[in-house]
């Protein structure tokens, strides 16, 4: 198989990317200067060598606690639980929340076969029982599956004497919180409710 046909066939393995996107992204880096092309692969294999999990939230990072767990004018107070790290970027970018956070890394599925023991709740669990953390923000996609998370999460908190609550639903009814505008989120997070 020659270079170029590699190329989409490899690109056509990324979400979201069919064939013809593949080969107009393929024929414009093709066309781009080779510096570009270096700096592209390189940012690829960065991603793959030196992207970790935080010990402490589960974000992804390149340091070790992240940027947000390190940071000391955040409060250790008030925990944000997203369920993927791109939606723990979009909360950020909104600028409202300024404490810290917990990636699930999933969401309960029983029709997928995810249940509990997949996604990152008992390090969620154990981060509570330090005693430091107040409240929980519920901050899982209003799907069914976000729901089912939220409502399992809240029944093995609340028992712990934490303070749950649910983001306002702001944000639309079967939507990502990463296509989310940040208005949108800003106000979801702060008509928060107790769930």
């Amino acid at each position: 198989m020659d270079p170029v046909a590699r190329l989409i066939q490899a690109l056509t393995k990324l979400p979201g990317i069919g064939e013809k996107t593949a080969s107009r992204l393929a024929f414009h880096i093709l066309g781009s200067p080779e510096e570009y092309c270096r700096e592209l692969a390189q940012a690829v294999l960065d991603v793959k060598e030196k992207i970790r999990l935080c010990s402490t939230c589960l974000n992804i990072t390149e340091e070790d606690p992240c940027r947000i767990c390190a940071d000391p004018d955040r409060s250790d107070e008030i925990v944000c639980v997203v369920e993927e790290p791109n939606d723990l970027y979009a909360i950020e970018k909104t600028g409202a929340f300024r404490g810290k956070y917990h990636v699930l890394h999933g969401v309960i599925s029983p029709l997928d076969g995810i249940g509990p023991d997949e996604i990152r709740a008992e390090e969620l669990f154990q981060r509570l029982r330090s005693g430091k953390i107040q409240e929980v923000i519920l901050a899982t996609n209003p799907v069914v599956e976000g729901d089912a998370t939220a409502l399992y999460l809240s029944e093995r908190i609340k028992p712990l004497g934490v303070k749950v609550t649910r983001i306002a639903r702001g944000v639309p009814v079967g939507g990502d919180l990463e296509y989310t505008d940040p208005q949108t989120l800003t106000n979801a997070l702060r008509g928060r409710h107790a769930f």
